[in-house]
């Protein structure tokens, strides 16, 4: 997909070295943009393969609104968060719990009793609260608002969380009856990480617009800080000497997005060039 590598060859040519803390330094751009179009077909890469199944199942997991990881990891024998959980398979409150059950407090009156006597008072109740279900509902009665939004920095929960959210906020925008999307994201790694994000986050969108009963539009993608591990240079170099190839398609059964499961996707015609493997930076 020329829009992947074209942010591939930016960031290699114009970006600056940067330490972190996982120890691997990476070559980093600040503020990279990219758009595709989903009309175009689903943008999995097709430079290297990328694992269907656990970008699906990875989504399927931030619908379920689960702390721990163990319908991935036990249930479906899916790895890819391993690094992150403890030994319960307990990751925090990160993706599907701010996704489905943001936490809040709304003041309340409670009724405390005792001694025979009972005071009615005011306080701060623990709410949760259904982001995903909320834009939903939205799109079907204001799909022109502009406050579409699902938040996944929660400053608060920072300390709980097995990893702080990198893709941090989207936001969905109707436009000539198509569901756009738009992910902004504090952090990205562009060998590893963005290929998921950009296929997560359009299979998300595109099922969303089923339910929805809009087209698929345009996917938009933010990256604050766009880096490129060392140890992943020669790999994505490997890739720019690819011709990419046309794009899969992906076809989802239309049901709400809670009742999807991964045998409601379907992926036709990838056929993309060999798996290039990069190490995770923990």
């Amino acid at each position: 997909m020329k829009a992947y590598l074209d942010l591939v060859r930016n960031v290699l040519e114009n970006g600056v070295k940067k330490e972190n803390r996982t120890g691997t330094d990476t070559i980093s751009s600040f503020s990279e943009f990219y758009k595709v179009d989903l009309s175009e077909g689903f943008p999995l890469l097709t430079t290297k393969k990328v694992y269907f199944r656990s970008v699906i199942l990875e989504l399927l997991w931030y619908l379920r609104g689960e702390d721990h990881i163990r319908w991935l990891r036990d249930e479906n024998d899916c790895h890819i968060w391993d690094a992150w959980a403890d030994e319960n398979g307990y990751v925090g409150p990160i993706y599907p719990v701010l996704w489905r059950r943001f936490p809040y407090f709304e003041k309340e009156v409670v009724r405390f009793e005792g001694n025979g006597s009972a005071v009615d008072n005011e306080c701060w109740v623990r709410k949760e609260f259904d982001q995903v279900q909320r834009a939903i509902d939205m799109l079907k009665t204001d799909p022109n608002s502009r406050r579409i939004v699902v938040n996944t920095w929660h400053p608060g929960l920072l300390d709980e969380m097995a990893l702080p959210p990198c893709h941090l906020m989207y936001i969905f925008n109707v436009s000539n009856g198509k569901l756009n999307c738009h992910l902004t994201q504090r952090s990205g790694d562009i060998a590893l990480g963005i290929p998921f994000n950009l296929a997560c986050y359009s299979a998300l969108t595109m099922a969303i617009a089923q339910e929805v009963g809009l087209e698929p539009g345009t996917f938009a993608h933010t990256i604050v800080d766009a880096h490129i591990y060392e140890n992943h240079v020669d790999g994505l170099r490997e890739q720019l000497t690819r011709k990419p190839k046309p794009l899969p398609t992906l076809k989802i059964i239309n049901k709400p997005v809670d009742d999807l499961t991964f045998d409601d996707f379907t992926l036709e015609n990838y056929n993309p060039d060999p798996v290039i493997k990069f190490e995770v930076a923990v």
